[in-house]
């Protein structure tokens, strides 16, 4: 079998831009006639260079993969690997390697008839357990509707909050602080007025009343404080007991991070913008965080995150996957969390319905908040290229 074609496709998102707005797929086809999907996460920095990316896949894809045997994906991601980045991890670079090795990995696991979580080692579960970013359906406008009023809104941040927990998330996800410094560019990190300590509190505390122990408060901030704001309001969020403090300084200072984590009784993740196995290990020994969240998207694929999911299970690091993206990597996610022993939860953007479901031709199944595994081949899901064709960029 061979690779034959690599077909980039950049999508433009509809309000209110779940995901981002902008998604990008590659299809990778055999001369056999199957077909692979893969997505790459690295959205914010192809964001307004929807060119250069199929440039990449076209130029990537004729140098590495034309002609090539997509069941020999673990050696072809590594060529991938050394060529692009010349083993220096390259955001972009791992980006685009990773759309192509979910596309071999789909491919696969269709060639063989059974779903990637079986070419794994097998499944551990077969419901996966998901928290959502807090999401108010009723009020929101444009991608950052609800998030950049919560601040200002904590009782109705706390029964949005009750509302998820209710359809059956027991887990959430909100960012307590302000985007933006008023009349600042968004450079990071930075300082907060006290004002926004006490916000955040707030906030806090409303979804810890609302949801009781019913459900875990997981606390996002996108590495936009320092880290002495991050010590000063950990101090003031752990009477709520949250699961994790996420990104509580940029993420390229792994000892940085390290000494945040051991400043605090709330446990740390982080790891959605960091790529391959040598990033994740200089996490590790830095003791920077409890729960890895490397993003299928970007991070080097499947190939890559089942390596970061063994070397984390020796640190007693527990996976929780980040997605911010379509459905691809939400699909890959739930393989690789089906097949990880020490799995904790799976991000996701609520029930990955809408524009998620429109463009694929059988959606992912839920039931109360849980994703379910079941026995399609490959990662799961098929794409319908007349609607992706419709909302091209």
């Amino acid at each position: 079998m061979q690779l034959v074609s690599a077909t980039p496709y950049a999508i433009a998102v509809p309000p209110p831009h779940h995901g981002g707005f902008i998604w990008y797929f590659v299809r990778l086809e055999t001369d056999s006639g199957l077909v692979g999907w893969g997505e790459t996460a690295v959205l914010t920095s192809l964001y307004g260079h929807e060119r250069a990316y199929g440039e990449l896949v076209a130029s990537m894809f004729q140098r590495y993969l034309a002609g090539r045997d997509p069941l020999n994906r673990d050696p072809l991601n590594k060529q991938m690997y050394a060529g692009l980045t010349s083993h220096h991890n390259d955001y972009v670079a791992a980006g685009v390697i990773s759309a192509f090795d979910i596309a071999m990995w789909d491919i696969c696991g269709k060639a063989l008839g059974v779903p990637v979580a079986d070419l794994l080692g097998g499944r551990h579960r077969e419901r996966v357990r998901t928290y959502t970013y807090l999401y108010d359906f009723e009020q929101e406008h444009g991608l950052l509707g609800s998030i950049a009023n919560w601040v200002g809104n904590p009782t109705r941040l706390g029964e949005v909050a009750r509302r998820a927990v209710d359809e059956g998330f027991t887990a959430v996800k909100f960012d307590p602080l302000d985007y933006l410094p008023p009349g600042s560019l968004p450079l990071q990190p930075w300082e907060i007025p006290l004002a926004q300590y006490d916000r955040a509190e707030r906030c806090v505390e409303a979804v810890r009343t609302a949801v009781g122990n019913e459900a875990d408060i997981c606390i996002g901030t996108h590495g936009q404080m320092t880290p002495s704001v991050a010590r000063r309001l950990a101090r003031r969020l752990e009477p709520y007991d949250p699961l994790w403090l996420e990104e509580p300084c940029p993420p390229e200072n792994f000892e940085e991070m390290g000494r945040i984590a051991r400043s605090t009784s709330i446990p740390i993740a982080t790891g959605e913008r960091l790529a391959y196995v040598h990033d994740f290990q200089k996490l590790f020994a830095a003791g920077a965080c409890a729960f890895a969240q490397p993003d299928l998207g970007s991070c080097g694929g499947i190939t890559a995150a089942r390596q970061i999911a063994g070397m984390a299970e020796a640190y007693y690091v527990l996976m929780a996957p980040h997605v911010w993206g379509g459905p691809v990597i939400t699909a890959a996610a739930l393989q690789l969390d089906a097949a990880t022993p020490n799995f904790l939860i799976q991000e996701s953007i609520h029930t990955s319905h809408g524009f998620f479901d429109e463009i694929v031709r059988e959606p992912l199944r839920w039931e109360a908040g849980d994703l379910l595994v079941d026995d399609r081949p490959g990662i799961g899901i098929e794409l319908d290229e007349e609607r992706l064709a419709a909302h091209a960029v």
